[in-house]
């Protein structure tokens, strides 16, 4: 039986969302919720959220979230005044890619999303021999 020496974590930027979206609860579960079902993640408890004071009185606060998977961890942090948000998802197992840029589109109204994805490795690989 051979075990994965390697994680997985998806480092995402979403541009031009929505701010009224990025500041509420209920758009952020709704894409908490999806991502993970989507995926067949296994979260270990409630998410925890905290929104931000707005900044101002034309624009709401942002929001953090984050849910502990056994599969490790996913987070967002929202920013409604510059209508972008920084999502990160780690994985110990392998998943297959998501489409994060219609998800984000459809939920946060993102037109512009950038994703990269790392492997992550647990132990050095090995040096090969000359």
């Amino acid at each position: 039986m051979t075990t994965s020496s390697s994680g997985h974590e998806w480092i995402v930027e979403a541009y031009g969302c929505h701010p009224v979206r990025l500041a509420d609860p209920a758009t952020l579960h709704a894409l908490f919720g999806q991502l993970i079902a989507e995926l067949a993640l296994h979260p270990v408890g409630a998410p925890h959220w905290h929104q931000f004071p707005a900044p101002s009185a034309h624009v709401a606060g942002g929001m953090t979230g984050m849910v502990m998977l056994s599969e490790s961890h996913l987070t967002i942090h929202t920013f409604p005044e510059h209508g972008s948000a920084c999502l990160n998802l780690f994985c110990c197992t392998p998943r297959a890619e998501w489409p994060w840029a219609a998800r984000l589109g459809e939920l946060l109204g993102a037109t512009d999303v950038r994703v990269r994805h790392l492997g992550r490795e647990y132990a050095p690989l090995p040096i090969a021999a000359p």
